[in-house]
């Protein structure tokens, strides 16, 4: 399973320390999608934790928000901007969380979809580590349209992040997918732990 991850820690490990830099608009966008889903203060269950300020925000002082990467060099640019203040930071693969059993009441997921090495068991695994009708938000400050560009590719029918892909992906790992917007300065796909 190592190798399934060395491309993505390769990758990231690259862009680690500028990465805040490179997408320094993004904030509005992060804070949106938090707002999205719902949070009261409580629990909440990353990158460079560049969500982890709203995260805070939206559960109060006494909430838990935990923040999960595979890179130690994204955790460590976290660090580096503080926001190890905003909530725990933890080294582990989301695709098995280090967390029991619906101990979390959502999930954000930000720019995680096209990373995963099994998204059906990897998002199952995320629907275990929360309640019942608890939320997850896939999001991407820009849409896979805008993506698509910024890498070079043309957008195609075999995106998993394309509706007719994800929703029966989502509900086969545990999720129904309530609201899909893809525009230019957005992905967001909200699903709620279904029982």
């Amino acid at each position: 399973m190592a190798d399934d991850h060395t491309h993505v820690q390769e990758f990231f490990t690259a862009r680690a320390m500028d990465w805040d830099a490179r997408f320094a608009d993004d904030g509005p966008a992060f804070d949106e999608a938090v707002r999205s889903l719902g949070l009261r203060p409580g629990d909440a269950g990353c990158g460079t934790g560049r969500a982890l300020p709203a995260l805070r925000a939206a559960v109060g002082p006494h909430g838990t928000v935990v923040g999960v990467d595979l890179t130690a060099a994204m955790l460590g640019a976290a660090v580096r901007a503080g926001r190890d203040r905003e909530g725990a930071l933890v080294l582990a693969d989301v695709a098995r969380p280090p967390f029991g059993s619906q101990v979390f009441d959502a999930v954000l997921a930000a720019g995680l979809v096209s990373h995963l090495s099994h998204p059906g068991p990897d998002l199952a695994e995320l629907a275990r580590v929360v309640r019942p009708g608890g939320r997850l938000a896939l999001f991407h400050p820009v849409g896979r349209a805008a993506l698509a560009a910024r890498h070079g590719r043309r957008l195609t029918d075999g995106d998993l992040r394309a509706e007719h892909n994800l929703r029966p992906l989502l509900a086969r790992s545990g999720w129904r997918l309530d609201v899909y917007a893809d525009e230019d300065e957005r992905f967001l796909a909200l699903a709620v732990r279904l029982p």
